[in-house]
């Protein structure tokens, strides 16, 4: 027989690997508006677990929705891990997410923590609610999110802007609730008790509560337990000033909200990126959204870190998230209405 020649052989085996399919190695590129150091120690833990590699790009929620809609077909990104269900809803209804079914997922996650057609899904829940001042406020002198607009805490009153997504989702829900015109009613005399110009972020509210700027804050307990664990004495002493109460306990409830998670809808990398959700919506990456990033989990029976458990429990509002954006807009107009900046 004749012998096969160097060059023939050579040819034989690049013609078989052109032919043979690639492997790749197992990855997810997310796209993430959460802070690095708090969304690390649980993309690790998953690389850890799973052996896909994690591969994140921060950045501001706005301005990632926005990146997303510009590179279209040609994005790299298989999950947006965002704040805010307003957020989620926006991405949604904008193309950017693609519908994922699992059992898993249905199984950890309450179902008003979720889209009902599988674009988004809940991963940890942030309670938005009342701080007051210890040594000028008693928990007797509150009770609603709607008494803070009486004449009794004229001038004593601290949130943040209308610009914040968190306080648009709270008109948000107040509208699905109670309609336009009591919300319009109530955000103008939350306005007209204003301590201050809106500014800052939510630790800016508590520190002012702290100083004596203000009685009361609305704010997102995450940023208080923070400051609680903080290793800065400052800090602490802020934390040590503030108290937490419940609002609207036997009525519609505290106002809650999510951080979550979707596939983009142009995703390479589906498998990969459902495996994500999923694992971060299982017992141990909950308990680390606990003890790590202060927030509540979203899967029922896993416990809140030590800190979050000491305020006590609550009743939350019920209302499904997918309501939060899809009253976004109005929620907006109506914050320009009243003045609220």
């Amino acid at each position: 027989m004749k012998p096969v020649s160097w060059a023939v052989a050579v040819a034989a085996v690049a013609s078989f690997l052109a032919a043979a399919p690639t492997v790749r190695a197992a990855e997810v590129n997310v796209y993430s508006a959460r802070q690095e150091v708090l969304i690390k120690p649980l993309l690790e833990a998953f690389e850890a677990a799973t052996g896909i590699t994690v591969n994140v790009v921060s950045g501001k929620a706005d301005a990632l929705l926005v990146r997303l809609e510009r590179e279209g077909v040609n994005s790299p990104a298989d999950l947006l891990l965002t704040t805010d269900a307003g957020r989620l809803v926006r991405a949604r209804q904008a193309g950017l997410l693609q519908p994922v079914f699992s059992v898993v997922l249905e199984a950890n996650i309450p179902p008003q923590y979720r889209e009902d057609e599988g674009h988004w899904y809940g991963l940890s829940v942030r309670a938005r609610t009342i701080v007051y001042a210890r040594d000028r406020v008693t928990p007797a002198e509150l009770s609603t999110y709607e008494a803070l607009a009486g004449p009794e805490w004229r001038g004593r009153v601290c949130v943040r802007s209308s610009n914040s997504v968190y306080n648009q989702s709270m008109l948000a829900a107040m509208i699905a609730n109670r309609g336009i015109e009591a919300t319009e009613t109530w955000a103008a005399g939350l306005v007209a008790n204003f301590a201050r110009k809106p500014q800052g972020g939510d630790r800016d509210q508590i520190r002012a509560v702290a100083a004596g700027a203000c009685d009361v804050a609305i704010v997102n307990t995450y940023y208080l337990a923070g400051l609680a664990k903080s290793d800065d004495e400052a800090d602490r002493m802020v934390a040590a000033k503030v108290a937490v109460f419940w609002p609207n306990q036997g009525g519609r409830g505290v106002h809650v909200n999510i951080s979550g998670a979707g596939v983009t809808r142009h995703a390479a990398n589906v498998a990969e990126a459902v495996a994500l959700i999923e694992f971060l919506s299982g017992d141990a990456a909950q308990r680390l959204y606990a003890e790590v990033v202060n927030e509540r989990p979203v899967k029922p029976g896993v416990p809140v870190s030590a800190a979050v458990a000491a305020w006590g429990a609550f009743e939350a509002d019920s209302l499904n998230l997918t309501l939060l954006g899809e009253f976004n807009a109005e929620a907006v107009r109506l914050a320009d209405r009243v003045g609220w900046r």
